[in-house]
């Protein structure tokens, strides 16, 4: 009841009648909407975004302001290693330079893939705080109870600005 009164509290949507709150068929606990069952963890995590690999753990409502902060600051090493790694390098067109310089051209190639993927997952991730909805959500909302029968397209969404206060703030 305390969730419950909580959940109102910041203008998130109940349940509607016809959807039941269901309880966990491995840890045997009521789940609040937006909650999920992980199976590498094994727990159940509140507001379940998903499970990273590269931190080994569910991203979901306590930490994923955390995550978020993970992906930027990753994106800022990878842009300070890139410009290290670019202002090695000093292009001459012969065999010799090639041999001395390839672990560097090596690793400001990797370098660039890297921050490619950070910047889309950052990006990727902004745009769902903006909206208000989680990985997991944007994913499977054709299996999720409580959006396959919603009217609205995203009951969570209250609009860009107040989506992002409610996440940073």
């Amino acid at each position: 009841q305390a969730g419950e009164a909580a959940g109102q509290s910041l203008g998130i949507p109940q349940a509607p009648g016809a959807v039941k709150l269901r309880r966990c068929g491995y840890c045997l606990v009521k789940q609040p909407m937006r909650a999920r069952h992980c199976q590498l963890c094994q727990h159940c995590v509140r507001r379940y975004d998903h499970h990273c690999p590269w931190i080994e753990n569910c991203v979901g409502e306590r930490n994923h302001p955390l995550f978020i902060a993970y992906l930027g600051v990753q994106l800022v090493v990878l842009l300070w290693g890139g410009h290290v790694a670019w202002s090695g390098l000093d292009f001459q067109q012969s065999w010799e330079w090639l041999q001395h310089n390839i672990f560097l051209l090596m690793s400001f190639l990797l370098i660039v893939i890297f921050t490619t993927v950070v910047l889309l997952l950052l990006v990727c991730h902004l745009y769902l705080i903006s909206c208000n909805t989680t990985t997991w959500e944007f994913m499977s909302h054709h299996r999720i109870s409580y959006l396959r029968h919603s009217q609205l397209e995203n009951p969570f969404d209250q609009g860009i600005i107040l989506n992002l206060w409610r996440f940073f703030c």
